[in-house]
């Protein structure tokens, strides 16, 4: 039996290969996206020459690259600065800052164009200020007079440090509490704003405050003169008197509160 040669792109399909009679006629096969090289030349012995074979190799890696996209070249985007807006060049300083980049001579304070590179700045509104206009921008405490460099609690028309702003009698933090402005401008809380201000009962000797819940004094003024409700009675019995006049008024006499009884006594000739 005589060898056969088959080239390198053919495919023989053997039955079960039982007598030369039963071997079927080559069927060639050949891919879809690569075109087929010539048919190699047979070289004494059997096989394919290098000749040949180079050429094979060529022309696949040839195929191959033709079906590539062709690479796309992209530049980087150049950032612009973050005052002027002009381009910032690769081979000029640049300074970064507050999520921006700015030309070094650009990065300045926003108030006395002090340079800031290197130095510690502050962020107005995204725009940069050095410590010394910072500090001087800020609201002066109304009671110590120094920079409010942290909270600013505003009252009364003015600007407190929170801890500044209490009590000028008791010193208690009025923070988120109620209090009121005495006649000398000045914060009190509500209970020595009343101890001081308020008016003093004529008989008991104490401040005429309002009821607990309430806003409003409630109070007799009789001869110019302030009193309790429960301390307006008559000055000779303690007989309790009322401001309404057809209960049971009160009647002048020498200075003196008295009911009608003692009043007409003391008139009686």
């Amino acid at each position: 039996m005589e060898a056969i040669n088959v080239s390198a792109n053919k495919a023989v399909e053997d039955s079960e290969a039982t007598s030369p009679s039963s071997v079927k006629n080559p069927v060639k096969s050949r891919p879809i996206s690569v075109l087929s090289p010539p048919d190699p030349v047979p070289v004494p012995g059997g096989g394919v020459s290098t000749n040949m074979k180079k050429l094979q190799r060529e022309e696949i890696i040839r195929n191959f690259n033709k079906d590539k996209a062709a690479p796309v070249i992209t530049s980087t985007p150049s950032k612009v600065c973050g005052k002027c807006s002009k381009v910032l060049s690769s081979t000029q300083p640049a300074v970064k800052a507050m999520d921006k980049v700015f030309h070094s001579s650009c990065f300045c304070c926003m108030s006395c164009c002090r340079p800031l590179q290197g130095m510690q700045f502050y962020n107005r509104e995204g725009s940069p200020q050095c410590e010394l206009c910072y500090r001087k921008s800020l609201a002066a405490c109304s009671r110590c007079g120094e920079r409010i460099t942290d909270r600013v609690l505003k009252a009364m028309g003015k600007c407190f440090h929170v801890h500044c702003f209490c009590c000028s009698t008791c010193s208690c933090t009025l923070e988120g509490l109620p209090f009121i402005a005495g006649e000398d401008n000045k914060p009190y809380c509500v209970q020595d704003y009343h101890r001081r201000f308020s008016p003093l009962c004529e008989i008991c000797k104490d401040p005429i405050v309002p009821a607990p819940g309430s806003e409003e004094i409630v109070k007799v003024v009789a001869l110019d003169k302030n009193f309790h409700i429960k301390c307006y009675r008559c000055e000779d019995c303690v007989r309790p008197l009322s401001s309404e006049v057809d209960k049971c008024p009160g009647y002048p006499l020498d200075g003196r509160i008295l009911c009608i009884k003692c009043y007409s006594k003391r008139t009686k000739p």
